[in-house]
């Protein structure tokens, strides 16, 4: 692979890994600067530019709170990262095996961040596609908009639309840029029409949203939804009344009347307005628009309204909620599957104890052996961690190139049917 790619927008510049074995391409733009007017609208196409791009630093995240600061998982995953954030944030990653070509066709992994829809990034420490790249398979990662930068809704707004809607654009953020990845990822070496959607926490939240959308039907044969997905789960999807009620809080609490004068207020003090309404739950999160999304998450699943493709779900040993709740979840999920005559899919449960401290299990455990990153973690890990993650990536891998994590060298995964309704615990 050229570390020089011509995207449709024009051409980037990625760097080699250090081992040589991948190109990193960081910071590619996929769609306008989300400002000024362009606040609280839906992404737009990114305007062509001249010249070769420097793409080998991430983006900026959008305006967030201090991760860093965070008690638990600020050690855990955020301490260390760039202090950069700009409402200009809407940019994706892409690692690619060196040795691709325009011609190698290789699947892809498109995976969404979580954070709550409050927070988070694509260029998180525990992120990394190498390990995916020297399995055969190139990983995107995406910045989308968060809080009220991802998720005001308000009247006035949906006179602005075709269509009378408003808010959810941190979704269409992130189907803007799947759409990107369709359009310009056989460029660096992968398949258009072998994506695979994967996301955790309230990135799960956002494929299963991207799965119930009329709008995003055929852009992907695959989904793996991590703690936080299935029937029931963590979440109900809203109706626009409520996300007009945070969304009326916010505008009181900065002392403005208009969307004109909305537009104008400097994006640090939208963002910690953002958080000072914010009420119990996801108050910023996708809601029933009656356009991107039709109904709720549960309602289209169980309508049999969902896309029909490959899916993979589970949770881990002490998520949100404990162990029970999204465990049965994705079990009714993979009944519903069932139910509609659609393909087993495949549960699993993730239930290794961390070492180091007690928190166990916990909600997002699981991303440091998926992306095999151990080594940028805290932890004292042992050889059994290192093992489990080489396990577990080459699951993952295996799903996204073929729609079933089996494999050479690695314990039967039968999926949910007939005798097997169980999921495969991996600890």
């Amino acid at each position: 692979m050229e570390t020089i790619i011509t995207t449709q927008q024009g051409a980037v510049q990625g760097a080699l890994s250090q081992d040589q074995q991948t190109v990193i391409f960081r910071g590619v733009p996929y769609a306008q600067p989300p400002v000024g007017a362009l606040r609280f609208r839906r992404p737009q196409e990114h305007a062509p530019w001249e010249g070769v791009r420097d793409c080998t630093a991430f983006g900026p995240r959008c305006p967030q709170a201090d991760l860093a600061s965070m008690d638990f998982y600020g050690k855990e995953f955020y301490r260390g990262l760039p202090d950069n954030e700009s409402e200009d944030c809407l940019y994706l990653n892409i690692w690619t095996p060196a040795s691709a070509t325009a011609q190698s066709r290789l699947p892809v992994l498109f995976w969404i961040h979580g954070g709550a829809f409050l927070h988070g990034c694509g260029s998180e420490k525990e992120f990394d596609g190498e390990g995916f790249a020297k399995k055969g398979v190139i990983l995107v990662t995406i910045n989308y908009r968060v809080n009220a930068f991802g998720f005001f809704a308000h009247p006035a707004l949906e006179e602005e639309t075709e269509e009378g809607v408003s808010g959810n654009y941190g979704i269409f953020d992130q189907i803007f840029a799947l759409d990107w990845v369709q359009q310009n990822i056989a460029a660096f070496g992968g398949d258009p029409d072998a994506i695979t959607l994967a996301g955790q926490s309230a990135g799960c939240m956002s494929v299963q949203t991207i799965l119930s959308s009329p709008l995003a039907r055929g852009m992907a044969r695959g989904a793996i939804l991590q703690s936080g997905g299935g029937i029931q789960a963590l979440h109900t999807t809203p109706g626009k009344q409520a996300l007009w009620e945070v969304s009326q809080r916010l505008m009181d609490h900065l002392g403005v009347s208009t969307l004109e004068e909305l537009r104008q207020v400097p994006a640090g003090k939208l963002r910690d307005a953002a958080y000072a309404v914010q009420g119990q739950g996801l108050s910023w999160c996708p809601h029933v628009d009656g356009w991107l999304l039709p109904d709720t998450t549960d309602a289209q699943a169980e309508s049999g309204a969902i896309h029909d493709i490959a899916t993979m779900i589970g949770s881990t040993g002490d998520d949100i909620g404990g162990a029970e709740l999204l465990q049965g979840a994705g079990a009714r999920w993979c009944e519903n599957q069932l139910k509609l005559g659609r393909r087993p899919a495949y549960l699993y449960f993730f239930d290794r104890k961390l070492p180091g401290d007690q928190a166990g299990a916990f909600h997002s455990s699981e991303l440091w052996y998926e992306f095999e990153t151990l080594s940028r973690g805290w932890r004292p890990w042992e050889e059994h961690d290192w093992e489990l993650a080489g396990e577990l990536s080459a699951y993952w891998a295996n799903f996204v190139k073929t729609g079933d994590p089996n494999g050479p060298g690695l314990p039967p995964w039968h999926p949910y049917a007939g005798e097997h309704k169980e999921a495969l615990v991996l600890r």
